[in-house]
């Protein structure tokens, strides 16, 4: 069962609103990666009834279909990091653009300020339709 946002919540979302923009996509990314962590762990489940029948690792690898539960894994982890530091980069922002110091956000996101100003800096270059 999906716990995604409720689409009618996305219509609310402002075209200059690069945040939520941001949220809503990385909501989406979530429940694709929702699947692949099912396969993940299918593929897991496998992996380890395969090697308790008496196969080699090498054996199961060999005979797996793609992708590999490795590829499954990094690519699942570079879609989350990706819209997660554009999700943190656009949070940045917009809280800096609604008066909250860079300590303040340092603090709250347990970074260094200058972490922060290098995360307004980049979310300043992000494209607008991103």
């Amino acid at each position: 069962m999906s716990t995604s946002v409720n689409p009618a919540i996305f219509l609310g979302v402002a075209a200059d609103d690069p945040f939520g923009k941001a949220l809503v996509d990385l909501d989406r990314v979530l429940d694709v990666n929702a699947e692949h962590l099912a396969l993940i762990k299918r593929r897991i489940a496998e992996i380890l009834r395969q090697h308790s029948e008496g196969l080699s690792y090498t054996e199961i690898v060999e005979a797996a279909p793609p992708p590999l539960l490795v590829q499954l894994v990094t690519e699942s982890t570079k879609m989350l990091d990706g819209f997660g530091a554009r999700v943190r980069r656009a949070e940045a922002l917009v809280l800096h653009q609604e008066g909250m110091t860079m300590e303040e956000i340092a603090e709250r996101f347990g970074v260094t300020r200058q972490r922060v100003s290098a995360l307004l800096r980049e979310a300043r270059r992000d494209p607008p339709d991103t």
